[in-house]
């Protein structure tokens, strides 16, 4: 993948929607995702964000984003990732983000500790939210809740030591697994950006859930993952001006 981004041409890029932007490099690292898991599970399904070859698998589905954080990958922006997660009937029992970058791999199983490159993982300590880092996503395609994006904006300003935006949803719940972030909060996802790092944030030790704390945030409107004491705090802010 970091060879072929030196080798990218600004002709390759397609765009599906305003602003939502897919490359040749999406496109050829999908299908080999696609012909590698299928030859461990032939009878599995795939749900990727390219939609090549996706089908519904009868009790196991791969759930693919062979490039989260398209856009920076398009301008030479090292925040980039894969993620790739297997979903057994109704849930997620695998979940791995890579960032190709850092040559970091994040990864987990159900009921198993959550690692990094081989050490176990776990998410923050931080106890208040005047004390956290705060992670989200920013609109690009989808301006229907900007008020609400804006004022959640303006409470946290003055609420929290940080809001960053990296624009890699995976890379953000990867992060917030390991303890980088306090937490993680973004609107109008997919489950492709988010099927992998949700596990892995529960796995170590982490929650996950929509804004208003209900379980549907793998097919939902939007997620918030932190450690627990964030999470409810954050929630609250969520739940005002959502």
């Amino acid at each position: 993948m970091i060879t072929e981004r030196k080798k990218f041409s600004i002709q390759a890029i397609e765009t599906k929607t305003y602003n939502n932007f897919v490359s040749y490099v999406d496109k050829t690292s999908e299908q080999l995702f696609i012909e590698g898991l299928t030859q461990l599970l032939p009878e599995s399904g795939i749900i990727g964000e390219e939609a090549i070859g996706n089908r519904n698998g009868e009790h196991y589905n791969w759930i693919i984003d062979p490039l989260d954080g398209t856009t920076n990958y398009l301008h030479n922006i090292p925040i980039f990732c894969t993620s790739v997660a297997l979903q057994v009937e109704n849930e997620i029992v695998i979940g791995v983000v890579y960032d190709p970058n850092r040559d970091e791999c994040f990864y987990a199983v159900k009921n198993h500790p959550a690692y990094l490159n081989g050490e176990p993982i776990s998410v923050s300590s931080c106890d208040n939210l005047s004390n956290s880092l705060i992670a989200t996503g920013f609109p690009y395609d989808d301006f229907g809740k900007k008020a609400a994006y804006l004022n959640t904006l303006s409470t946290l300003f003055g609420q929290t030591r940080g809001i960053r935006r990296l624009g890699a949803a995976a890379l953000d719940l990867a992060y917030v697994a390991c303890g980088r972030f306090d937490a993680f909060y973004e609107y109008a996802l997919s489950p492709w950006d988010v099927a992998a790092g949700s596990l892995i944030v529960q796995q170590a030790g982490g929650q996950v859930t929509e804004f208003n704390g209900n379980s549907n945030f793998l097919f939902g409107d939007d997620i918030l993952a932190g450690n627990a004491n964030i999470h409810k705090e954050l929630k609250q802010v969520l739940n005002k001006h959502f």
